[in-house]
């Protein structure tokens, strides 16, 4: 079988992608990815995973949270771990995955929530230099975890599906 690779060997899937994430036939037009590649400065990963996921595009604000995850400092990688995880739960609830959607916005609420740790002191200095209302992503995403488990995805408008991340 030949599998797509990148440079260093690794298997990659070079196919296309939708909006959502979800691969595309080769050689149809797709939307543009975040590579592999070094990410963006936190407060920028954080204000271009805002505009994706304001425009509908949740996975591709993962791609740049789980980049920016990858370059940070240990004490912050659960708070980007957790943020890129929100977005998963979003792309699922995007795409009518309601189970996916409420274990991954409830997944990445507990990971950013704030819990009285030494590392979670770092990740709050750090959140708030970055522009990041913590408190509120975590409630946000708690409450549209709820909605979706109660009432399910049907009839959910999109503007809900786009929580602020950002005072």
């Amino acid at each position: 079988m030949n599998r797509d690779r990148d440079p260093a060997g690794r298997p990659r899937n070079s196919r296309p992608r939708d909006a959502l994430g979800r691969p595309l036939r080769h050689g149809t037009a797709g939307e543009p990815v975040v590579g592999d590649g070094p990410g963006l400065p936190p407060s920028a990963a954080l204000a271009e995973a805002q505009r994706l996921i304001d425009t509908g595009r949740p996975f591709h604000a993962h791609e740049v949270l789980e980049a920016a995850w990858k370059a940070a400092p240990a004490p912050e990688r659960d708070l980007w771990q957790g943020l890129a995880q929100i977005a998963v739960g979003l792309t699922h609830a995007r795409r009518g995955n309601a189970k996916g959607a409420v274990a991954l916005l409830r997944r990445g609420a507990d990971r950013i929530r704030p819990s009285g740790s030494a590392a979670a002191a770092t990740a709050a200095v750090a959140a708030a230099r970055y522009g990041l209302d913590v408190a509120r992503a975590v409630t946000e995403a708690e409450i549209l975890a709820e909605r979706i488990e109660r009432a399910g995805l049907a009839g959910l408008p999109p503007a809900d599906l786009a929580p602020r991340l950002l005072r």
